[in-house]
């Protein structure tokens, strides 16, 4: 076929094929809020107009006879049906996938925890219908943190409201008995109404430093320390409260043993841990406190003999005035001050800010805390 024939086929087929999707785009416009199975079938259809115009447009450039022509159309129209039936079928599936997947994300808005969305007819619908059942445990586990979260500051204010009443009621009691002329040792008086107002200065400042580290606002001075050197300061501050027990300090191979940390707030997170030692070990019973390594971590340990925890306690010992149930006192972990249950919480939040970690286990006849920080901590923290 000469050259000049096949570019005069050629610009009638690409002339006729432009129109045919010219109004191809035009129909689905129009069918934009229509179900996707009629806009797939819209398509095929536009295509099998498309062959079958061009077919027409150029069969007096092929020499066709009219009925060479005719079987051409015919050909072409049934090969057309048929494709436009399967295509159906492949929207009607796709479509009654993606019911069953949008019935799956309603589940999951209603709060449902999905453990499976369904099996589909390809590989990306059954990749979607994985990453939902993964977005559902997910925000379950949200949910769930969420109301643990919520619980934890109904129990906050409820404890916080019980030990503000207590000292409170004793400062008023007090001072209502120095007014009246009737206390027996108003020096005595004066000096438990300063210790009073000390407990609360210290609930007060546990709560304000809680409020920082919730709202990620504690922001650390960062230097080289020796860890040695804060553990012996912070132990020395606490002896004087420690009422008569022995605290014992372990650093074998740990004597040059330099952290980049903020020395104010980690030695207050080991003090917490202390205090809570303090409170819930016999009277004569040591407190050990270890400082080592681990696998290239700085670790300082602190461990009591007050009796453990129950196992299954071990996961919310971290929670803000979140108190121990029957292994120990009833003021479990109050940490440094004392009663609202805030210095464990208040340790793990100066950790996070540290770029390390607290755990806690149980060990023959007691805890064993861990801190563990990095050797080496970002000065962006």
């Amino acid at each position: 076929m000469p050259w000049s024939d096949l570019m005069a086929i050629a610009g009638i087929a690409l002339a006729t094929t432009a129109i045919v999707a010219g109004l191809g785009v035009v129909a689905l416009l129009m069918l934009r809020r229509a179900s996707v199975v009629v806009q797939v079938c819209a398509l095929v259809l536009a295509a099998i107009v498309s062959v079958v115009a061009s077919m027409v447009g150029v069969a007096n450039q092929m020499y066709l006879s009219e009925h060479d022509l005719t079987v051409a159309v015919a050909v072409a129209a049934i090969s057309g049906v048929v494709s436009l039936a399967l295509v159906a079928v492949l929207g009607w599936l796709v479509a009654r996938n993606s019911r069953a997947l949008s019935h799956a994300a309603r589940r999951i808005a209603e709060g449902e925890r999905l453990e499976s969305a369904g099996r589909y007819s390809n590989s990306e619908l059954n990749a979607l219908a994985d990453e939902l059942v993964a977005t559902s445990a997910k925000l379950a586990e949200s949910r769930e943190r969420e109301q643990r979260i919520a619980a934890s500051r109904r129990e906050l204010v409820a404890w916080i409201s019980h030990d503000l009443r207590t000292p409170l009621a004793g400062i008023r009691a007090m001072a209502e008995a120095l007014e009246d002329g009737i206390a027996p040792d108003p020096a005595r008086y004066h000096r438990q109404m300063r210790m009073q107002v000390d407990q609360l200065s210290s609930m007060v400042d546990d709560l304000f430093e809680l409020s920082k580290i919730d709202a990620d606002a504690l922001h650390l001075s960062f230097e080289e320390v020796s860890l040695t050197d804060v553990v012996s300061d912070t132990v020395a501050d606490l002896r004087p409260a420690s009422r008569g027990r022995d605290i014992r300090v372990e650093a074998p191979l740990a004597e040059d043993l330099v952290v980049m940390a903020d020395p104010r707030e980690l030695s207050r997170a080991i003090g917490n841990l202390l205090m809570n030692a303090i409170q819930h070990t016999p009277e004569g019973t040591p407190i050990s406190v270890a400082v080592g390594l681990v696998d290239d971590r700085a670790m300082v340990s602190v461990i009591d003999e007050g009796g453990g925890l129950d196992e299954a306690d071990l996961e919310r010992v971290f929670e803000p005035a979140w108190r121990g149930s029957k292994a120990r006192t009833p003021s479990l972990h109050d940490g440094a001050s004392g009663g609202a249950g805030l210095g464990l919480a208040i340790v793990k939040g100066i950790m996070s800010a540290h770029r390390g970690e607290v755990a806690v286990r149980n060990v023959p006849g007691g805890c064993r805390f861990d801190l563990l920080l990095p050797r080496e901590a970002s000065l962006n923290a």
